[in-house]
């Protein structure tokens, strides 16, 4: 894009400068996620600040405002205004001051990126830095809401994912160190911009290493200091697709085996390789080509790894509750076990032989994922027989209500008199929207973090840990992506 970004809102916000009392000079707002639409999520984690910070208020508003001439700068807002909500000389004079001062007059504070933020506390606070731009605050609101509430929450479900995913494997034994790659970012394609794939697939590397939405390493990189030449960022491993497989054709009795012969011995005869097995009969592949493979696939110095990729995922993963004798009654776990057998666990359950895997993308969510684990640990088997596949059943069906991100001002300045603000709407029975008043500070209190509301901007609170991370043009507090998962992933429990 390379529109104004002071375009870059709602129409509502527009005129919002002349609707504040008359000797407005501050308007001081808070970022805050208010509820939670899923169930055992009361925590967000705080992600994609920075990167907003550097791309809009750094870089977008340099290129495309205050490097603009001015003519050009005021004429397309001009023409926006006046075509569209019938203004036919919009006032631009607030613009034009802020072009001319040369950065955004903005202080904002946040949590250190990748903090679980129990809900209703504030992660992120803004206020102007100079009195005629008290506008400017809530101006932003729109942009910032709409570039963060994504990577926070794909960040938070890809951490509930980690701790299942954890909590399963030392219940079972399995070895922890595979639980980074258990679950697999396949959200790509289903996202709304590829700005939205990296941003939400950047949050799932906060808790994984799996991903192929390759822009996610690309915003890291970009955002948060990481190097793929330096530090695992993300990582990915060949794999066909239904294009691949069908192009070889299924006329002949060994058609199919013959491509699963060539990529396993020929292509890909060391490392992994993933092979999408269903786009005829998966029951075949495994009862069939499997075991004509089997010793090939054990003389491999790698992995070959199944992936189905339509269907019942419990069912066919973990197989049906009642044995009926057909095809795929055990699951697909079970079957690729009593082929190719593996080692147990320390604590008593069935690990697949390394050269043999399984990763199920369709249709995984945070029930799915559960209750195949649940279904595993029934059966015997460890949890880390199977990888997940996280896309359109997870990251796709998100939303800015997910958690109730909000952006709410709490204190004015009117006179030069601060005063408190609020919102709490009669109509909302369980108090949801109910905010904060006057500034606010976040505090920890026995490893738990809470809201101390009331304040002014005279007053500061011993341990606060909003900290300044943008002011006047300026970016602190840097952090890379090394300390931002170290924080996030500090929280896991095991045991």
């Amino acid at each position: 894009m390379n529109f104004s970004p002071a375009l870059l809102t709602d129409f509502y916000k527009i005129n919002h400068r002349h609707q504040y009392p008359v000797g407005t000079s501050a308007v001081y707002s808070t970022w805050t996620a208010r509820d939670s639409e899923i169930a055992g999520i009361d925590h967000v984690v705080v992600f994609g600040v920075q990167a907003f910070i550097q791309r809009y208020l750094l870089d977008y508003f340099h290129v495309n405002f205050f490097s603009q001439p001015r003519e050009e700068m005021v004429a397309q807002y001009v023409r926006i205004i006046r075509n569209t909500v019938g203004e036919q000389s919009p006032d631009t004079g607030h613009l034009e001051a802020l072009w001319e001062l040369g950065f955004l007059p903005l202080e904002v504070r946040a949590l250190p990126e990748g903090t679980l933020t129990p809900l209703r506390v504030p992660s992120v606070t803004f206020v102007n830095t100079k009195s005629e731009f008290f506008w400017l605050t809530n101006f932003i609101e729109t942009l910032f809401s709409a570039e963060t509430w994504l990577p926070s929450t794909s960040a938070t479900i890809a951490f509930q994912y980690r701790k299942l995913f954890q909590d399963f494997a030392f219940e079972t034994g399995a070895d922890l160190d595979a639980v980074p790659f258990q679950g697999h970012d396949f959200s790509f394609r289903g996202m709304g911009s590829v700005e939205a794939a990296a941003a939400s697939g950047a949050g799932h590397l906060l808790s994984f290493l799996g991903t192929d939405t390759i822009p996610a390493i690309l915003y890291l990189e970009e955002y948060y200091a990481a190097d793929v030449e330096t530090n695992i960022v993300g990582t990915s491993i060949p794999a066909t697709e239904h294009s691949v497989m069908s192009a070889y054709g299924n006329e002949g009795s060994d058609d199919e085996f013959q491509t699963y012969e060539r990529l396993i011995s020929e292509l890909y005869p060391a490392g992994f390789v993933s092979i999408v097995s269903d786009t005829w009969d998966l029951w075949r592949v495994v009862g069939d080509y499997l075991p004509r493979l089997r010793e090939r696939i054990l003389a491999r110095d790698g992995r070959v790894v199944i992936r189905p990729d339509s269907g019942d995922p419990v069912a066919i993963i973990t197989g049906r509750t009642t044995r009926t004798g057909a095809s795929g009654d055990d699951g697909l776990v079970a079957m690729l076990w009593e082929m190719f057998g593996g080692t147990v666990t320390d604590k008593g359950y069935r690990l697949l032989d390394p050269h043999i895997g399984v990763i199920y993308g369709d249709q995984i969510s945070l029930e799915t994922a559960t209750r195949i684990l649940q279904r595993l640990k029934e059966k015997g088997f460890a949890s880390t027989n199977v990888v997940f596949g996280i896309g359109s059943h997870t990251y796709q069906r998100t939303n800015r209500d997910t958690f109730g991100h909000a952006f709410k001002s709490t204190s004015v300045t009117i006179g030069g008199a601060e005063r408190p603000i609020f919102k709490d709407p009669v109509t909302d029975s369980r108090h949801v929207k109910r905010s904060l008043r006057g500034r606010v500070a976040v505090v920890r209190e026995g490893g738990v973090l809470r809201a101390i509301d009331g304040l002014t901007s005279d007053e500061t609170v011993p341990g606060d840990e909003l900290r300044v991370v943008f002011r006047d043009g300026e970016l602190f507090n840097f952090e890379n992506l090394e300390e931002v998962r170290a924080r996030l992933l500090s929280n896991l429990k095991v045991g």
